[in-house]
């Protein structure tokens, strides 16, 4: 049965709200993870390039708004604040998925509203793993988008009251879209993270762009069951691998595959110990989306110019000219995120013994 218009719109909304009002306290794996302190770095600021790329696509800086909203007057007010700030600063920005003003035209401009505000920047367009091919393509005019998100979000869908019971098939679906389409095909899990198993999957059928997407932020499966009545499924909030986890657990791939990570990010350093693990940028979406929301577009393009100064700083501290030297910087795995690695099999010790020397 189709879904109304009207319902979209309404969940949209109170996914922002609901977003918002989540506690972000929650202890975080990245406090797992060390970066080795060098008192001797041997380089100068002016040396370090943030530069990053994503197939031919390059991007000024190894962060990106993640995706987040739109299909509502609220949502495309917010997604428009959001390009407003991207252009401010050259940082690459996606939208939320595109499925509602692929629908319904009455909605359509509140994504369109991100490339009227940022006709030079490099933006992400967005649709579920369940989207035909015409849905992509479609998605990808709508917005001349540089790259496309394919969203993967079981556990959400599960939750949700109205949500898709049927997830057969969609390998085949991401290996057309890749096919018939010449941008960067990212696929991106929604808070949920991956696996190494989910990885040799995406591989096995042609993906080369994986955002790990893992737990640590905005939470989908408490979203969804806040909006059911009897809030049935908050024994399921913490389903999922975190977005360190995640990037352990793709170690294997990161010679065959460019892997991004978003989920949790705090702050800049949690972005550089996601860099560290061999991600070539990282996604924020919670933590801009607040200020935002207390600090309006002017306070967010402060906040995400301190955060690629801040870039820069910690870099600079580790003695990495590129991502490439980031990458080779030893990191120190512990606590419960060690112990994930021991029963995987994957080797936490070459991490810390590596040198970018």
């Amino acid at each position: 049965m189709e879904e109304q218009p009207s319902i979209r719109e309404k969940r949209k909304d109170e996914h922002v709200r609901l977003a918002l009002n989540t506690n972000q306290t929650q202890p975080s794996d990245f406090d797992a993870l060390y970066l080795v302190h060098r008192s001797l770095p041997e380089l100068d600021k002016e040396e370090v390039d943030l530069r990053t790329r994503l197939g031919n696509l390059t991007l000024a800086f190894p962060i990106y708004i993640n995706a987040m909203t739109g299909g509502s007057e609220k949502t495309g007010a917010i997604n428009a604040a959001l390009a407003e700030a991207a252009k401010e600063t050259g940082i690459a920005m996606a939208v939320g998925s595109q499925h509602s003003g692929l629908r319904n035209e009455k909605v359509a401009d509140t994504y369109r509203i991100v490339r009227k505000k940022n006709p030079n920047g490099v933006i992400f367009g967005n649709v579920g793993a369940d989207a035909p091919l015409d849905y992509a393509l479609r998605a990808i005019d709508m917005l001349e988008a540089d790259a496309l998100q394919i969203h993967l979000n079981v556990p959400q869908e599960v939750v949700m009251p109205e949500g898709d019971r049927h997830f057969s098939g969609i390998l085949k679906k991401i290996e057309t879209i890749i096919k018939k389409t010449s941008i960067p095909v990212i696929i991106k899990e929604t808070g949920f993270g991956m696996c190494r198993e989910t990885l040799e999957q995406l591989k096995t059928c042609g993906v080369q762009f994986v955002d790990v997407g893992g737990g640590g932020g905005t939470n989908f499966v408490h979203i969804e069951n806040e909006r059911r009545e009897k809030r049935d499924y908050s024994y399921l909030k913490g389903w999922g691998q975190s977005t360190p986890i995640s990037l352990l657990e793709a170690q294997p791939f990161l010679k065959d595959m460019t892997i991004l990570a978003s989920g949790g990010i705090r702050n800049p350093l949690d972005a550089v110990k996601s860099m560290a693990l061999g991600a070539s940028a990282a996604g924020v979406a919670g933590a801009f989306l607040r200020v935002l929301d207390k600090c309006g577009t002017e306070g967010l393009v402060e906040e995400m110019k301190a955060w690629k100064e801040h870039l820069r700083m910690i870099f600079l501290m580790q003695g990495a000219q590129s991502l490439e030297h980031i990458a080779k910087c030893p990191i120190i795995v512990t606590k419960n995120v060690r112990e994930w690695c021991d029963l995987r099999g994957l080797d936490a010790g070459i991490l810390a013994s590596r040198s970018l020397n």
